[in-house]
């Protein structure tokens, strides 16, 4: 050790090449140098990195030393002929991977190597073929991103596009942001040409540049991207065509795909922006942000109104599905044992703002929930049999307060659908419509008016009321499914009684629904305390069953007990309070209390053996000793009135 300086102290300092004896080389200072790794000074080659590249730029070494010394390899990896050879030994035309054993060579020849071994360190390789690979600087063509203000712009831009998730947004802003200018140019052997002619001397494109644009779009319209190709200069250029190369670099594909929306929106006479753009998370730095940019640059507005990304599909364990670890499903397999609306069901029920996971076991799930919402569909349709529209429907205002409750709730649903469609929330509409399937029409609604359904007269008001409350429900139903489980849709469509268009897709939502007026005899939180009761009767009768005093819910008489204004209220309701409980008969009765109880006691009465229903009228019509009046006047006579459920 001869002495010590802190590197800051060294800077500019020139030292000797340790191969060229006439160069010297300075001493740079570089943030990409780490001082917890290696020694902490590294050679810079400035056409084979990008901080080493930045570095020289800073120092002006690209200037001072020119291309060939700033980048000495070809296209091919080998040194260019212009390389200086190493005392004896030539390196022009050796390849990069095979020079190292005699650049190490040369050094110990120098008297200059101290050691030599070799050791194992990361290092990139080709993700498509493994191999290792170099970097190189090349001439290419750039968008600035702030000449003109584009990034400024694009900035702007995204503030104004609705980005699903909400993260989307702050996410590109910052990779624009953060961007360096936009490199368009390629070196491939195929695809659409930068189709430029550029001056040999100056490096500058020809001033005519747009119009001879225009000339080879219109050459490759007729003969495809070869035309340029195969293009001789002379044909535009006449005696310039000497003084000017034309240029064999293709635009970056992600060009291409930025500038869809100039290519496809106006010829098929659509309004720009797009009303959305969809793809993956990755396409936040892919082609959302290069078709941002070109849109920005083009018409100074983002391309879309609207931008949505999704997460991509693993296994159950969150695994990237692939084929070398055998755990991928295909949509195929999927599609012929299940049908392709269970795969649809399960994107749309998957939150699809991360990765989605897909298994066995949850497409299990999603068919068994799509046999709810199908089974659910069946009965409604299979209960509007014999039901015309024209000649059947009960209006709103006329309905048996249950069915117009079921209307409201319908109504209620179908707001919440639209608004979660409108931004893309697919998840929550699954997830309402197996709620309401499952709670309001499977536990309630249809369980409660099968009494009605099986027991009235064909005719009757009270079951032509159940079937238009079904009928109003399986119109918005139908529509609400129909954007995930299209196919199922359709074959709804083509069973609902009356007249529509040709298919559900070209339906607007149903507009036959309606929320229950303030000044109904029953609201909806007269409904949301009365099911609150029915839940309480369902707890009182478990143990009774459990203890075998009763076998059915309709064995037991119910006595309800609240307060004196809610027991006025629902007194009135008690005749049909046990259709809406599916008990035996009901009693309200005033109390000295604020809450409400519920108390049971088997019933004595008879069974009615067509309504199932134990009455004190059971067999008090001579011919049908074993039916109730109910079903007697169902049967024979006027029919019973139902106002409430």
């Amino acid at each position: 050790v001869h002495g010590h300086a802190k590197g800051a102290a060294l800077e500019q300092m020139l030292l000797n090449h340790p191969f060229y004896a006439k160069r010297e080389v300075p001493l740079l200072l570089g943030d990409h140098v780490s001082a917890e790794d290696g020694t902490g000074a590294v050679h810079t080659a400035p056409g084979h990195g990008q901080e080493d590249y930045q570095v020289s730029k800073q120092y002006g070494l690209l200037e001072r030393y020119g291309a060939a010394q700033i980048n000495p390899v070809d296209g091919r990896g080998v040194y260019l002929p212009s390389t200086p050879p190493l005392g004896d030994t030539v390196l022009a035309g050796v390849h990069i991977w095979k020079a190292n054993d005699v650049i190490i060579e040369a050094l110990r020849d120098t008297g200059v190597l101290l050691a030599a071994s070799k050791m194992e360190h990361s290092y990139p390789h080709c993700w498509r073929h493994k191999t290792p690979i170099a970097f190189r600087a090349t001439p290419q063509w750039f968008i600035s991103m702030e000449q003109a203000n584009l990034r400024a712009d694009a900035q702007k831009a995204i503030e104004s596009v609705h980005w699903y998730p909400s993260w989307g947004q702050a996410r590109i802003a910052g990779m624009v942001d953060g961007r360096p200018d936009w490199t368009i140019s390629r070196q491939r052997t195929w695809g659409v040409p930068i189709a430029l002619f550029v001056h040999r001397e100056t490096g500058e494109p020809h001033p005519r540049s747009t119009e001879l644009l225009r000339h080879v779009a219109d050459r490759v319209e007729q003969g495809g991207v070869d035309v340029w190709y195969t293009l001789d200069a002379a044909e535009l250029l006449g005696d310039e065509a000497a003084d000017y190369d034309k240029i064999t670099d293709i635009l970056d594909v992600w060009f291409d795909s930025g500038v869809t929306h100039e290519a496809v929106l106006p010829d098929r006479g659509l309004p720009k922006p797009a009303d959305l753009y969809l793809e993956g998370s990755d396409q936040h730095r892919g082609w959302f942000q290069s078709s941002l940019l070109s849109g920005v640059a083009m018409d100074k507005a983002a391309p879309y109104k609207q931008c949505l990304t999704h997460g991509f599909t693993v296994d159950e364990h969150g695994r990237k599905m692939s084929k070398s670890l055998g755990n991928g499903i295909e949509p195929q397999d999927i599609m012929k044992t299940l049908g392709a609306d269970i795969l649809r069901l399960w994107i749309a029920s998957a939150d699809y703002s991360n990765e989605m996971s897909l298994s066995q076991e949850i497409l299990k799930r999603n068919a068994d929930a799509y046999r709810r919402l199908r089974n659910t569909a069946r009965f409604l349709l299979g209960n509007l049999h014999g039901f015309d529209p024209l000649q059947h429907l009960v209006a709103l205002d006329e309905m048996v307060l249950l069915d117009r409750w079921i209307v409201h709730r319908a109504h209620e649903l179908q707001e919440k659908i639209v608004a979660a469609y409108a931004r893309y929330d697919f998840a929550e509409i699954v997830q309402a419509l197996l709620n309401f399937c499952s709670v309001d029409l499977g536990s309630l609604y249809l369980d409660v008016t099968k009494d009605r359904l099986y027991t009235m007269a064909e005719d009757a008001r009270g079951r032509r009321s159940a079937q238009s409350a079904m009928y109003h429900v399986a119109e918005a139903f139908v529509r609400w499914i129909a954007p995930v489980l299209s196919f199922t849709a359709e074959e709804l469509w083509g069973y609902l009684p009356g007249k529509h268009v040709d298919n559900v897709l070209f339906a607007t939502w149903y507009d036959g629904l309606a929320p229950l007026p303030a000044d109904a005899a029953l609201t909806s939180a007269d409904f949301d305390k009365l099911l609150i009761v029915r839940e309480q009767v369902a707890k009182v009768l478990e143990p009774m069953r459990a203890n075998g005093a009763i076998g059915a819910a309709l064995e037991a008489e119910i006595t309800v007990a609240a307060d004196a204004q809610t027991a006025a209220r629902w007194q009135p309701l008690a005749e049909e309070l046990r259709f809406l409980f599916i008990s035996g008969d009901v009693t309200v009765t005033a109390a000295s209390t604020d809450d409400i109880f519920v108390s049971a006691r088997p019933t004595t009465k008879a069974k009615c053996v067509r309504c199932w229903h134990h009455q004190a009228s059971v067999g008090s019509d001579p011919r049908h000793p074993e039916l109730c009046s109910r079903c007697v006047s169902n049967i024979e006579g006027p029919g019973e009135q139902r106002r409430w459920f």
